[in-house]
């Protein structure tokens, strides 16, 4: 009975050391209008509830509605001496993205990101605000840390919307991954 008592407890050390452990942090956002004629953003901000809920929402007022033609290009970049790119750097056609997800698993992934929080669900035209609520940082790192392996360190998610072929707005989302 001893014997088998230390053995579980040597086998639960083990799994405690050699368990791989990532945390996501949001870390800064910033939302830059380029055409304020066309979008405006309402609001784009992190909230910290306490030291271990943290989420971002933001909303962009589009002024130019139906949207019939929408691009979103997409990069992560890595902190070294500065921001390099590190794995993703995609455009997707956001219009037939939404028709067809399954054309682009690159989109689809991050998508999945904020999907759920969002109301960019739906084909064009768009005819609507653009909105994420309380995307939260536990969220991410569950789709992160347990779908794709991610080194640590410094990154940034950095998005341009681009509607009938002139950037109108960028997204950059800051976040540590410990």
């Amino acid at each position: 009975k001893i014997l088998s008592y230390s053995v579980s407890k040597i086998v639960y050390v083990l799994l405690k050391i050699f368990q791989i452990v990532s945390k996501v942090e949001f870390t800064n956002i910033k939302c830059i209008t380029l055409d304020p004629d066309f979008d405006e953003f309402e609001y784009c901000f992190l909230k910290s509830v306490n030291r271990t809920y943290k989420y971002l929402s933001l909303k962009v007022n589009l002024h130019k509605l139906p949207i019939t033609k929408v691009k979103i290009n997409v990069a992560l970049l890595k902190r070294y001496s500065g921001y390099k790119p590190f794995l993703y750097n995609v455009t997707v056609d956001a219009c037939r993205f939404i028709e067809n997800p399954g054309y682009n698993p690159i989109a689809g992934f991050i998508h999945s990101l904020f999907k759920s929080h969002s109301n960019i669900n739906h084909s064009c035209p768009m005819n609507e605000d653009i909105i994420v609520e309380k995307l939260s940082a536990d969220f991410i790192n569950t789709k992160l840390t347990k779908t794709l392996p991610f080194p640590h360190g410094d990154f940034l998610f950095h998005s341009n919307w681009i509607a009938y072929d002139i950037n109108r707005a960028t997204v950059d989302v800051y976040f540590t991954l410990s």
